[in-house]
C-alpha cells in the first residue's frame, strides 16, 4: 500500500491551520481587555488618515504638524461625545431599570387581554394546551424581565466604572497619537527589521484583506451608522414633541445593534414596538414609529447601492449574501 505523502501533507496543514485559527480566536476573546484601546486606535486612526492627508495637501504642512491638529480636533470631538452618551445613558438606563416591573406588568396585562379576546373554543384547543401558552408567556416575560435587568445593571456598573473607562481612553488617546504622527516611522522600522519576503506577503494579504473584508465593514458600518443618527434624530424629535419616548438614545442603541445583525434589520425591534404601542392605546406612537422606519428603509434603498458599489466586488457579493434579506 502507497502512502501519498503530499495528500496527508495537505491535511495536516489544514488541520493545523484550523487549530491555529481556533486557538487564535480564543487567545482573542480572552486578551481583549488588553490589546482593545490599541485596536481602537488603529481603527480611528484609520478615519483620521483622510483628514490628516487633506490638511497636508491644502496647508503644505508636514505631517506632524497636520497630525497633531486632528488629534487635538478628535480628541474634543471624541471625549466632548464619550461625556455626553455616557451622561445620558446612565441616566436612561437607571431610569428604564427602575421601572422595568412597571412595564413587564403592562406587558402580563396585554398578553393576558389578548389571550381573553381570542376565541379558542372553535379550535378546540385541549385546557391543558391553553394553560401551557399561558404560563409560556408568562415564563417568556420572567426571563426577559431578568435578563433586561442583568443587562442594564451591567452596563450601568461598566459606564460608572470612571477609572477603568479613564485608563482605557488615557490608552487609546495616547496610541491613536503616535500611530497618527508616527505612522510612516512605524512602517519604515518594520521594512527595515523583517525580511523583505515577508514585507511584500504581509503587504499582498493586507491589501486582500482591505479590499474584501475592508470594504464590506465599511460598507456595513457606513449604513447601520447612517441608520442610527437618524433614528437618534427621529426618536428626540418624537421626544420632543411629547410622545411617549422616554430613551431615545438607548433605543436608538438597540436599533442600531439590531440592524447590524444579518437579516434581522431594523425593522425587527421598531414594528413590535409600533404594534405594542398601539396595543396599550397610543396609536400616535404607533404610526410615528412606523413612519421612521419607512424613512429609514427608504434612505436605506436610496444609498446602498451607492455605497455597495464603491466596494471592491468580493465585498459587495459578501454583503449582498449577508443583507439579501432584511426587515
Amino acid at each position: 500500500m502507497v502512502i501519498d505523502m503530499n495528500y496527508w501533507g495537505k491535511v495536516l496543514k489544514n488541520i493545523c491551520i484550523l487549530l491555529a485559527s481556533i486557538i487564535g480566536v480564543f487567545l482573542g476573546f480572552k486578551l481583549a481587555i488588553f490589546y482593545m484601546p490599541f485596536l481602537i486606535a488603529f481603527i480611528l486612526s484609520f478615519i483620521l488618515e483622510p483628514c490628516i492627508r487633506f490638511i497636508m495637501k491644502k496647508t503644505k504642512l508636514k505631517r506632524k504638524t497636520s497630525s497633531i491638529i486632528v488629534f487635538i480636533i478628535a480628541i474634543v470631538l471624541i471625549v466632548g461625545l464619550v461625556t455626553w452618551a455616557g451622561i445620558t445613558l446612565v441616566t436612561e438606563a437607571s431610569n428604564l431599570l427602575s421601572g422595568l416591573n412597571e412595564y413587564i406588568d403592562q406587558a402580563y396585562k396585554i398578553v393576558q387581554e389578548l389571550l381573553s379576546k381570542v376565541d379558542f373554543s372553535r379550535w378546540q384547543i385541549p385546557e391543558n394546551i391553553m394553560n401551557t401558552i399561558q404560563n409560556s408567556a408568562i415564563d417568556f416575560l420572567g426571563t426577559f424581565s431578568r435578563w433586561a435587568t442583568d443587562a442594564l445593571t451591567g452596563a450601568i456598573g461598566f459606564l460608572t466604572s470612571i477609572p477603568t473607562i479613564g485608563i482605557y481612553t488615557v490608552v487609546t488617546l495616547l496610541s491613536l497619537y503616535f500611530i497618527c504622527v508616527d505612522k510612516v516611522y512605524m512602517i519604515d522600522q518594520l521594512e527595515h527589521h523583517l525580511p523583505r519576503t515577508w514585507v511584500k506577503k504581509i503587504g499582498i494579504h493586507l491589501k486582500d484583506l482591505v479590499k474584501s473584508l475592508g470594504g464590506y465593514l465599511k460598507a456595513e458600518v457606513t449604513l447601520v451608522f447612517i441608520s442610527f443618527i437618524i433614528t437618534l434624530i427621529g426618536l428626540y424629535i418624537f421626544h420632543f414633541m411629547g410622545l411617549n419616548v422616554e430613551y431615545p438614545l438607548l433605543m436608538a442603541l438597540i436599533i442600531g445593534f439590531v440592524d447590524l445583525l444579518p437579516i434581522f434589520g431594523s425593522g425587527t425591534f421598531m414594528i413590535p414596538w409600533a404594534i405594542l404601542s398601539a396595543c396599550t392605546g397610543d396609536f400616535t406612537l404607533a404610526v410615528a414609529i412606523l413612519v421612521l422606519w419607512a424613512i429609514m428603509s427608504i434612505v436605506r434603498q436610496m444609498i446602498e447601492p451607492k455605497i455597495v458599489s464603491r466596494t471592491h466586488w468580493n465585498s459587495s457579493n459578501l454583503y449582498i449574501d449577508c443583507y439579501v434579506y432584511r426587515i
